[in-house]
């Protein structure tokens, strides 16, 4: 499985407005329930649950929140960056710029974990980060992956 397989162009923010975690999850949250037709302040409530149990923010600016609804059929990805930064309560104590939300259906553990691993071996590289933070718009971005993606 392919990230793009999941991630749809216009659930990409080039430029999140954000400056809290409950803000980012709120603004990355809304194209992503919208295109499902899922209740957004659900979907946000889920994220912050499993924020409580601990960060999501992997360090090098990077951070993956995720959960798991039941009204999913598939899983569900958005985007987004934020060249400000967040404070994520990350494990090397920066900012996060760089966030990939990933919702799964309650009963998909095999494919939730599939994708987080294969977002997380993607944004190991440093070139990738970088070519992520300096893209010009949502359609560059999308590019960008689509470009990393098919190297897998």
């Amino acid at each position: 499985m392919k990230i793009l397989d999941t991630l749809k162009e216009d659930a990409i923010i080039s430029e999140l407005t954000a400056t809290d975690k409950k803000g980012v999850l709120e603004e990355l949250a809304s194209p992503v329930a919208k295109a499902a037709g899922i209740n957004q302040e659900e979907m946000v409530r889920v994220l912050l649950e499993r924020e409580r149990l601990g960060s999501t923010a992997i360090g090098d600016g990077i951070a993956i929140p995720h959960g798991k609804l039941k009204p999913l059929a598939s899983l569900l990805m958005g985007f987004g960056r934020s060249h400000k930064g967040v404070d994520f309560e990350a494990i090397d104590g920066r900012p996060a710029h760089l966030f990939f939300l990933l919702m799964a259906p309650e009963n998909s553990s095999g494919a939730h974990l599939q994708m987080l691993a294969r977002i997380s071996r993607l944004l190991k590289d440093e070139a990738f980060r970088g070519r992520l933070m300096t893209a010009a718009d949502r359609r560059e971005i999308y590019m960008v992956i689509e470009n990393e993606d098919h190297e897998f």
